[in-house]
């Protein structure tokens, strides 16, 4: 196999949730044109199906399964969904997630777990799923979860999201240990990228200040998430499990200024 072959994913199919906009929607397309694939889930079916004509506009078939991941009955009928239609998934991106800063006093304990479910429980719940289904109907595979710089690296008004995140970072490197030699599992800690969610906070005194606190001095777009993700689920990383790969342009802290309990600015 020649070099560059070894960075394709031909006629290979991958799930890809949290897929109608933003990162997940990026990993899909940028699959596709690698040459899977995708089914992918979300919510909002209208943004899945303008996701989807794009992947078949690369040639690439794409499955439109709305899905709340919240809801377990609904991610198994995502994976029943994929195998009915392709008989094999290669692939799984645990994308869906996130959790808006908030400080701990304003955080209730519901909330707090309710961002837990959503960041880890849902991954965990789909790539148990999975796992055993890729190894069964192609031999092996690939997991993906997006998690954050947020789960290494405190800072004020993060408690609930950095705690999932760092959870989610933690059961990545778990179910390499269980899930190897056959299926390898990986995640990426996404900095600030420039998505809709990240552009409705972000006003140009914002940006200047989380651009000056990146080492790379800008944001990242969501193509740095995809490239990242690409690599972790191609063959060229077929030695790789159990790693937190950051693109997140050198950040050895969150570059969102957020202020403590107290005073000051974390």
């Amino acid at each position: 196999m020649a070099i560059l072959d070894k960075f394709t994913l031909r006629d290979k199919v991958a799930i890809v949730t949290g897929a109608g906009k933003g990162i997940g929607a990026g990993i899909a397309r940028t699959f596709a044109e690698a040459g899977a694939d995708v089914v992918i889930g979300a919510r909002t079916t209208a943004d899945l199906e303008c996701v989807a004509g794009e992947i078949e506009a690369l040639g690439r078939r794409a499955l439109v399964v709305p899905t709340d991941v919240l809801d377990f009955a609904q991610l198994q009928n995502l994976v029943d969904r994929a195998m009915a239609e392709f008989g094999r998934i290669d692939i799984l991106v645990n994308n869906a997630g996130g959790f808006p800063p908030k400080p701990v006093a304003q955080t209730s304990a519901r909330e707090f777990e309710a961002a837990f479910r959503f960041n880890v429980t849902t991954a965990f719940e789909l790539s148990r799923i999975c796992a055993p289904l890729m190894v069964a109907s192609a031999g092996g595979g690939a997991i993906l979860n997006i998690s954050s710089i947020a789960g290494h690296k405190p800072t004020p008004c993060f408690a609930a999201y950095g705690t999932a995140k760092g959870a989610l970072s933690y059961l990545t490197r778990e179910l390499a240990q269980e899930f190897a030699p056959k299926v390898r599992v990986n995640a990426i800690a996404v900095g600030s990228t420039r998505t809709d969610a990240l552009n409705t906070v972000l006003t140009p005194e914002i940006e200047q200040t989380m651009v000056d606190l990146t080492p790379m001095a800008r944001l990242g777009e969501v193509e740095d998430i995809a490239l990242g993700a690409l690599y972790l689920c191609t063959p060229a990383a077929s030695y790789v499990t159990g790693e937190i790969l950051g693109v997140n342009g050198g950040m050895e802290r969150l570059n969102m200024q957020m202020p403590r309990a107290w005073g000051g600015m974390g």
